[in-house]
């Protein structure tokens, strides 16, 4: 279930980053076409160009993250080590089980 919900975070990021090329490329023309007011020009590129710096917080914000906690930093290999070191404890599943052969006199 882990893998879906990152998988759906990757790609809403990814998309957000193909996405601010396109709206700073728009805020880019607002500024150099003659079709607008001057002020009227001025407010939409600065409102698109936002709108591009905004959309690649995500990509940078995954980037810093996968940098510190990824699988090459030292925490992101602490943090598999003891995944790993803890694979073996999740016998607190059959406490159920252990308690039944003990009141059967099994264990």
């Amino acid at each position: 279930m882990q893998t879906d919900s990152a998988d759906t975070q990757r790609d809403w990021i990814e998309t957000t980053a193909l996405v601010a090329p396109g709206l700073l490329g728009a805020a880019a023309g607002m500024l150099l076409s003659d079709l607008m007011h001057r002020n009227a020009r001025r407010g939409v590129a600065i409102a698109l160009g936002g709108l591009g710096i905004a959309a690649l917080v995500p990509l940078l914000v995954g980037g810093i993250a996968n940098k510190v906690n990824g699988p090459e930093s030292a925490r992101g290999a602490r943090r598999r080590l003891a995944g790993i070191r803890d694979a073996g404890d999740g016998l607190s599943d059959f406490h159920d089980v252990d308690e039944d052969l003990r009141e059967q006199g099994v264990i």
